[in-house]
Formats: structure tokens, sequence, C-alpha cells
């Protein structure tokens, strides 16, 4: 049985070294994701010089459900790619870990499947620039429904909400989810996506979900308050059961039975890029393997931990999730 299936973009990662000079002299908001589009993305790899370039599979559903799979869940991932180096790439890394992937579609020469820039500075904190390529438009046609219908939980980005294309084919895959019995778990992904795609985020919602994911920055964005607990109490009304992270104080879970603080762990940060996407893919892992939601929240508090430790949005190897996950 499938446990999880996923919808989001395809995006191959770029992990970059810069100071916040850089982003001064580029006018990119720091912390923040900006989309892009080709041109700019050529201009920007140009500035960059001679700055070393690390490269990995990515988007943050992508990560997500890479994640869930090494931790013992099995996994599909519905996505839109082009027959280009990124494409081949992103489709062979996540079938090799053994999840499920859409094919590569048929399109023409001058169509490109995404990548994101993510601009690293030396206080741990991520810009990131995506050009979302062929993944902008999001088909519907790429979701297998027989696995929707037969999957335990269906997970979406809210990234998807840039597109009313993709925005209507996640509301779509959540209303066949609703209609199946399968749970949906949504993550709000960025503030921008709050701020410019409201209404494409609401669309994907529909009535409730049964899992919602987002940091206190994100939450209290939505609420459009400053206070953490006006957010919180707004977002229970949407999400059954909501996970609130929080940085290095660990995070705020919800749901039917009660409301718990669950502590972090003290670590030194390099990249916190796809911290909130290892949360997401371990609480999903514990949860669906039988794990309280308070469990499954001090898991995934350690595996984002860990993730932020070293450059990347993933683990080194699908061993060193499996070691994680044995230490529980």
């Amino acid at each position: 049985m499938l446990d999880l299936l996923g919808i989001g973009n395809a995006i191959v990662d770029t992990d970059v070294e810069v100071d916040d000079s850089f982003l001064q002299q580029e006018s990119l908001l720091k912390g923040q994701m900006t989309l892009i589009d080709s041109a700019r993305m050529t201009q920007l790899v140009d500035s960059l010089g001679q700055r070393t370039m690390r490269r990995c599979s990515g988007g943050s559903a992508a990560n997500t459900i890479y994640a869930a799979q090494a931790f013992g869940l099995n996994t599909s991932y519905a996505c839109q790619l082009a027959d280009d180096e990124n494409g081949r790439h992103f489709f062979r890394e996540m079938q090799d870990a053994g999840i499920v992937t859409s094919q590569i579609s048929a399109m023409n020469d001058e169509q490109r499947s995404g990548q994101c820039l993510v601009l690293v500075t030396p206080d741990a904190q991520r810009t990131m620039c995506t050009d979302l390529g062929v993944s902008k438009d999001f088909s519907y046609a790429r979701v297998n429904e027989s696995d929707l219908r037969a999957a335990k939980c269906l997970y979406i980005e809210g990234y998807l909400s840039a597109s009313e294309l993709s925005s209507q084919s996640a509301a779509r895959s959540a209303a066949l989810a609703n209609a199946s019995s399968t749970q949906v778990a949504l993550t709000l992904s960025d503030i921008s996506m709050i701020e410019f795609c409201r209404d494409g985020l609401s669309a994907i919602m529909g009535d409730g979900v049964d899992t919602l994911f987002c940091n206190a920055d994100e939450a209290t964005a939505w609420a459009k308050t400053d206070r953490l607990d006006i957010a919180i109490s707004e977002l229970k009304d949407i999400a059954k059961e909501l996970y609130v992270t929080l940085g290095s104080e660990g995070a705020e879970v919800c749901n039917l039975e009660g409301r718990w603080q669950v502590g972090g762990e003290s670590v030194v940060a390099v990249d916190t890029n796809g911290a909130g996407d290892m949360f997401a893919g371990a609480c999903l892992a514990a949860r669906l393997q039988g794990a309280e939601a308070i469990d499954a929240a001090r898991f995934a508090n350690r595996a984002a931990a860990r993730v932020i430790t070293q450059f990347g949005a993933r683990l080194p190897s699908l061993t060193d999730y499996q070691l994680l996950r044995a230490t529980e």
C-alpha cells in the first residue's frame, strides 16, 4: 500500500555561499524565496563567478517525500519534468531512492526543468531564487488517481499556489483525496506565498486539511497578527493537526487531543535550507508509522536539527536517514 503521495515542484537546487553584500547588490530579500525567469537565473549565476556550487535534486515537497521514503515509508511523487539535464538528474535521484516518480514529459527544446539558486549567508540563512521552468504550470495529468485513492496521505506544497493551473491541480487532488478517505497534509511553504498567493492557498485548503505545517512567521502572516497564540487559534480551525516550527525552540503541536510545545535541539547551524521540509518528512513518517503527534514532532525536531548542521536540504546518504531513525 502507498503510504504517502506528494505533489509539488521538481527543482534541482544549487547551493552557493555568499555574504550579505551580494544579496544587497542583487536587490534580493534575505531569507525569502523569489520567483525569477531563466534570463534572471543566468544573470545571477554569472554574477556568482567562480564560487563553489553544490547540486542536488530538491523542491520543498520533493525533499519531504525523499525524507519520508528514507525514514521507512512507501512513497510516490507527482511532478513535471522536461527532458533536459536537470530533469534527468532529478528523475534518476528520486528513482534511486525508491520513490515512484512522474515520467519525464515530452517537451520542446526551449522548455527547461526547474532550478533553485540557494544563496547561503554566514548566519546560515538561505535566500532562494527559483526558476520553476516547466513546473510553473503543474498539470493534474501528472497525478495518478489510482495511487491517490489508495494512499494513506497526500502531501501538497504551498508553492503550487504561485500558479493558477498548479493551484487548481492541487485543489483537485485534495478534493479527490477527501472523497477517498486519504488524509491531506499541506505546508504553507513561504511567507511570499501567503502575501502574494493567498487565494491559491485557500483554494487548495478548501474546507480544511488534516495536517498543516508552517513556521512561526508563516503562521502570524496567515493570521495577519504579531501574536503566535492568535495565529495558532486561527490555524486550528483550518487543520485537524497543526505543527508550527519555532527554529531552535522546537515546535508547537496542536490537535483535537491537546496542545504541546516540543523543545528543539541545540546545534551549530550551517545552512537552514530544507529544515522545514525535513521536519515535515520525518513527522509524517513517524505519524504514519503509528507514533503519537508529540513523539512525531520530537523526532522531526531531531531530524531538522541534523540537516541544518550541513549544507543542503538532504542528508548525505539514505543510510544517514536510517541511522537517525534507528536511534529513536
